[in-house]
């Protein structure tokens, strides 16, 4: 390169980044509702030749992607078109939360019923099992099972359908039911130089929407397929979004490009939209959305992006989120607690990149692109209110052979730039835990305390700390009880003998946030010892909160200490192990109150306690009736009374719990 050469890349760069700013602006003022073409800032792949040619020309350049010009290039990809000038905000109220469904006295069913427990409201969550307030959906093992529940005294399974795939989650809608698998099809594809097609076994990740008027017959009605594996989905009203994520390595010989299938008939052949700046690695990702009741009303997009991680969605928005790794820094460090500037480099090239794209039924375009430092816990990271993203993440970096981190919170415009940062929060720990709430976030940092922090995001534009709380122990999911209590979920922590810190078992608290400048722990309530486990510490749809009743159920693996009898040894123990649900009555006057259990198996003979057949995952109600759901069966009980056992119900495959050893099955 003659020299000199670098610096005009660099500077034509930066202008054309300028351009695309002003590009931008001219849009947003004028009020043009012309959209500005994707293909000023996103490529367009057309074929399988080009979608081949541009994998092997860009494979592994992107490594290093967020530094020096290319840097900037990247910031020019984020832009706004004329369909995103009516963004508007989605979160609802600063603490509203999904209520039962009631049902008025339907004929046969219960009043009320609880849903999944969902992160924004109307934006519907797939889970393994649903209710209708009178019926148990489930599937499991290939197959969809559905339970008359309601009454509880006659609980049966009354129907038992064979899906043909790995049975992943499903969505009820009316009577509608939308199940998603993932199988394999053979297909045939023609690899560069080859004189004729060869067969190629291909993942595809499918969506099957059933009739379940008639609960003993479930029909099929249509099936849409899609390359690759199920990743994720919402459903918003009679509109369901799914994610499908399809890894691209190797040759790229055999590499196809994207199709949505109805029925075995394509009916969608999406171009490929690829950020112009290289990724490390592509996977690429279809979005695919329909209607459950209309065949005429099907979209789909496919981009080639980085690993995803995290996926967020709102009322009007898809955010897929992404984990990127690169690069040294040199500046400001934590040293004792203090932040100094020093001659130092080390590792946090630790980025995550945010794409937005905007959905409006079965329509579903590109957005947006941004980036902020370090990394997501999980979807909770992620909040959309007032035109703004707002999010949580924890750098982690290396000095020598250290290990430091720290915490951060930023707030996104819809065009996803920061336009506000509260920065090196908790040094040295990292974020267990987030809840966005209106203006206001509560976040959980741990490492050997649980700082529980109350963050003001009322001003978009300066974020900042009203107060916090240690205390120890951590919460691993934060709930609301109403707008001035928040639930905590997750363990509790003891100082051990050797000066480090010990787990205990799974803690709930309960923290009273009516002064935000100093949150105080009204009550806390420590269940089982050292490696007990809860499904709601992992998957915040395993957790129930009945606002009728101010009723708590949390699912339990309980692992106690049994004295040994007859030992001349003093504090010889074995360990019990209890599976089933601890249900509380909680109230800010007075706390948790249990009300009793519901078991599902205790004392287990195998020794492999963890996640066993009978831990449970989920839990549900209607009316009055509590059902607990794990891999072995559905119980019913009283919500007022969860010490006694109403009805059974045995699942399909109820047997001996299947482990991983070294990728094998056991």
């Amino acid at each position: 390169m003659k020299e000199g050469t670098g610096y005009r890349i660099i500077i034509a760069l930066i202008i054309a980044g300028a351009v695309a700013v002003c590009i931008m602006a001219a849009y947003t003022l004028t009020g043009d509702s012309q959209e500005i073409p994707p293909e000023d800032y996103l490529l367009q792949i057309t074929s399988e030749d080009e979608l081949r040619q541009f994998l092997k020309e860009n494979q592994n350049t992107g490594q290093y992607a967020d530094y020096g010009s290319v840097f900037i290039a990247e910031r020019g990809l984020s832009t706004a078109t004329a369909e995103d000038s009516a963004f508007q905000p989605t979160s609802k109220g600063s603490y509203d939360m999904p209520v039962p469904t009631s049902l008025q006295g339907s004929d046969g069913y219960a009043d009320s019923y609880s849903t999944t427990n969902i992160q924004v409201i109307d934006v519907d969550e797939a889970d393994f099992v649903k209710n209708d307030g009178k019926y148990i959906y489930i599937v499991s093992g290939g197959s969809l099972i559905i339970t008359e529940a309601y009454p509880p005294e006659d609980a049966a399974i009354i129907s038992e359908t064979k899906i043909g795939g790995d049975t992943k989650e499903i969505f009820i809608n009316g009577d509608k039911l939308v199940v998603f698998y993932n199988s394999q099809k053979e297909v045939w594809v023609k690899p560069e130089n080859s004189a004729a097609p060869i067969p190629v076994t291909n993942e595809v990740a499918a969506a099957v929407i059933y009739d379940i008027s008639d609960p003993e017959n479930p029909q099929p009605e249509r099936t849409i397929e899609v390359p690759g594996y199920y990743q994720n989905s919402r459903m918003i009203g009679d509109y369901v979004y799914f994610i499908s994520r399809n890894p691209l390595y190797g040759t790229y010989d055999d590499v196809m490009m994207p199709y949505v299938a109805e029925d075995g008939t394509e009916i969608i052949s999406p171009d490929v939209w690829c950020p112009k700046i290289p990724q490390g690695s592509y996977v690429m990702y279809t979005i695919t959305s329909f209607n459950v009741d209309d065949r005429g009303k099907t979209g789909s997009e496919s981009f080639l992006l980085g690993y995803d991680n995290t996926l967020f969605v709102s009322t009007e928005n898809v955010y897929l989120a992404y984990q990127k790794d690169s690069g040294y820094y040199r500046g400001p460090v934590f040293i004792d607690d203090a932040m100094e500037e020093r001659d130092l480099s080390y590792q946090t090239g630790q980025k995550t990149v945010i794409h937005r794209f905007s959905i409006d039924d079965e329509k579903v375009r590109y957005a947006a692109t941004g980036e902020v430092p370090g990394r997501l816990l999980n979807q909770y990271s992620m909040d959309e209110y007032e035109e703004n993203l707002r999010v949580a993440t924890t750098v982690d970096f290396w000095m020598s052979a250290d290990g430091r981190s720290y915490n951060n919170v930023y707030v996104l415009d819809r065009d996803m730039n920061i336009r506000g940062e509260l920065e090196n929060l908790a040094p040295d720990e990292s974020i267990y835990s987030a809840r966005f709430m209106g203006d206001l976030l509560y976040l959980v940092t741990y490492k050997r305390v649980d700082p529980f922090f109350v963050i003001d995001l009322s001003n978009p534009d300066q974020p900042g700390i009203l107060g916090k709380l240690k205390i120890p122990g951590y919460s691993d999911y934060l709930h609301p009880l109403d707008e001035k209590h928040i639930i905590g979920i997750g363990k509790a922590t003891y100082e051990n003998e050797w000066g480090g810190v010990s787990e205990g078992g799974v803690k709930i608290a309960l923290f009273d946030v009516t002064d935000l400048n100093d949150p105080v722990c009204i009550d806390k309530v420590e269940i089982g010892d050292s490696g007990s486990d809860s499904e709601i510490l992992d998957d915040h749809r395993a957790f129930l909160l009945d606002k009728r009743t101010n009723t708590l159920v949390i699912p339990i693996t309980e692992i106690t200490k049994n004295p040994v009898e007859g030992s001349r040894y003093e504090d010889s123990y074995s360990r019990g192990v209890w599976n089933g649900a601890y249900v509380y009555g909680i109230s800010p006057e007075s706390g948790f109150t249990l009300k009793g259990k519901t078991v599902h198996s205790k004392d287990s003979e195998t020794g492999y306690y963890y996640r066993t057949y009978d831990h449970v995952k989920r839990s549900l109600f209607m009316d009055d009736i509590l059902y607990t759901i794990s891999d072995s069966k559905i119980v019913a009980a009283r919500l007022n009374n969860p010490d006694e056992t109403i009805s059974e119900v045995e699942l399909p495959g109820s047997q001996e719990y299947p482990y991983y050893y070294g990728g094998v099955v056991y």
